[in-house]
């Protein structure tokens, strides 16, 4: 089996509207690249890039290639992707045969908020619950955290769950602590990240023997996930990478008696959905709600097939990816 021809597209779908209201134009400023990857077996395996990769190249760098003879859990990206589309396709197999053993037929999705004001992440709360979702993501601030907890609470009650995520912005231990103990009363299911954890783990040690708030460290990395167990630094752990490196992590997660959620995609769109989907239904510890944002789009390309019930997405049991894309819909929100 060889690659005879990479098709591209690169598309441009706008996010929903209570996404696309604090980052309006973003989905033009990084389109993302759809690929269809020809076999001269007749096999065509589909992939998406990252947010703005427009893998220009990315033809002249696969052609001639046998997606048989990959080590395709070592690699990421589109081209991994549509690999194990093709190779679960002339096997006769779902992706997740090619990368560990199932242990999920549906697998728990969040919902998610960028950040807003606190009016907002409420409204955006009421339409979570009303899809069904369990948990909730947000891109949290330390000027209004506790105002914004506090609304989403009362507008989607006490059951909803809340992962805050302040990509650092809490600056510092006091100020976390400070908003862990204000947000105590609160379904708060994790603190991500919340500050800097370099050069090491002992300020973290801290927070968890101080608050009650689960700590969720955000890794890529093995050595970095074996040090935060050692220090004891970490409830549990947001995760990404390629397979073969998410499978390490929550290994030694698991093995410390920690959970683990993944975030080996974003904001994408289906096909990066269908894989994200298919490396979670692999790892056994994999019980919080995944970061895999497909349905923020107004359209995910591949006709609606990985649709959240009740902040569950049913792994695909259909050779390859288990998705089609629909391409009266690429084309219609292609840009190049």
């Amino acid at each position: 089996m060889k690659i005879t021809k990479v098709e591209r597209f690169v598309t441009a779908v706008p996010h929903i509207p209570s996404i696309e209201q604090s980052r309006p134009g973003d989905f033009r400023e990084r389109p993302i690249t759809i690929l269809r990857v020809h076999t001269d077996d007749g096999i065509i395996g589909i992939g998406e890039g990252g947010r703005g990769d427009l893998m220009e190249d990315v033809e002249s760098q696969w052609l001639g290639v046998d997606p048989l003879n990959l080590n395709l859990t070592t690699m990421g990206g589109a081209v991994a992707m549509a690999c194990f589309d093709i190779v679960g396709k002339a096997f006769g197999v779902p992706a997740h045969r090619l990368m560990g053993s199932k242990h999920w037929e549906q697998v728990p999705v969040g919902w998610w908020s960028p950040p807003l004001e606190p009016a907002q992440f409420a409204a955006m709360a009421e339409e979570g619950a009303r899809k069904g979702y369990k948990t909730h993501k947000l891109k949290a601030r330390p000027w209004n955290i506790v105002e914004t907890v506090e609304l989403m609470t009362k507008a989607a009650g006490p059951d909803y769950g809340i992962i805050v995520d302040p990509n650092f912005t809490f600056g510092d231990l006091a100020t976390s602590l400070r908003l862990a103990r204000q947000l105590e009363p609160y379904n708060i299911q994790a603190f991500e990240d919340p500050f800097q954890y370099l050069p090491g783990w002992h300020q973290y040690h801290h927070f968890r023997q101080h608050a009650i708030i689960p700590l969720a460290p955000h890794l890529g990395d093995p050595k970095q996930v074996m040090s935060a167990i050692r220090a004891e630094a970490a409830d549990m752990f947001n995760m990404g990478g390629t397979v073969e490196s998410v499978l390490i992590m929550a290994g030694m997660a698991e093995a410390a008696g920690l959970p683990v959620w993944l975030q080996v995609v974003g904001l994408g769109l289906g096909v990066s959905g269908a894989y994200g989907t298919h490396v979670h239904a692999v790892v056994r510890n994999a019980t919080i709600p995944s970061d895999s944002l497909h349905f923020t789009r107004e359209n995910d390309l591949v006709d609606g097939a990985l649709e959240p019930v009740d902040g569950l997405v049913t792994v695909p049991d259909a050779p390859g990816l288990g998705v089609e894309l629909d391409m009266a819909a690429v084309e219609r929100y292609r840009i190049g």
